[in-house]
């Protein structure tokens, strides 16, 4: 997959009120993936969907689900949202203290196993996982909520993580969380990005494929 770049549409930003036609319209726009933030109003201070939600999605997309779970004890719900639709499932870092477990029951169900780090999370701490997942996830904003500013010491995590990759001959995608705009997009895909997910910059615009195609443009 690292052939080429992805934008992966947040559904965090987009209107619940008509989220099937929401589905449709960013999908004709041209996303690639859809990002699903679930929220348990623990481990970040606010509450979004679940497992049901999650499924209703699938049924109404064409496009890959990339499900991020920002949960505590999230082994316990691997399978749920499997069973649920997600192609891609990312755990936090901070939240598994088994996360070599978690990335084998993942990827033991066919699907890319992901693992997501906080702004203040150094990439160092993944390094004897970075041999077995399909992604990591690095949160260029405090996670919880849409429409944050993007931390730019984020830009020093891609690079190290991308400096990794090469230096070990490995095949992880690198994404991006929060903040991602037309103004930095091409910035982060210098660094080493590969999966750019955005919400606000996407779902708070009139028209989603001239955002996409712009964004394109710049990669």
């Amino acid at each position: 997959m690292r052939n080429k770049k992805y934008i992966a549409p947040s559904l965090l930003s987009a209107n619940f009120l008509h989220l099937e036609q929401e589905i449709k319209d960013v999908e004709k726009a041209g996303a690639d993936i859809l990002h699903l933030d679930i929220m348990d109003g623990h481990f970040v201070p606010n509450m979004t969907f679940g497992p049901f939600i999650v499924e209703q999605i699938k049924s109404a997309a064409s496009v890959p689900l990339d499900v991020h779970l920002m949960i505590e004890e999230p082994q316990r719900w691997i399978e749920t949202y499997i069973e649920a639709g997600a192609d891609f499932l990312t755990v936090h870092f901070e939240t598994d203290p088994h996360l070599n477990r978690a990335i084998n029951e993942i990827k033991k169900r066919g699907r890319k196993a992901g693992v997501s780090i906080n702004p203040s999370t150094h990439p160092l701490l993944l390094e004897y996982v970075l041999e077995y997942v399909d992604l990591v996830l690095v949160m260029s904003v405090n996670p919880g909520f849409g429409g944050q500013r993007f931390i730019e010491n984020s830009f020093r995590k891609i690079e190290w993580l991308n400096n990794y990759r090469e230096n070990h001959l490995l095949n992880f995608l690198i994404e991006v969380d929060g903040g991602v705009n037309e103004n930095n997009i091409k910035a982060l895909s210098d660094a080493g990005v590969d999966i750019f997910v955005a919400g606000s910059a996407i779902f708070s615009k009139d028209d989603y494929g001239e955002v996409i195609r712009r964004m394109r443009e710049r990669l």
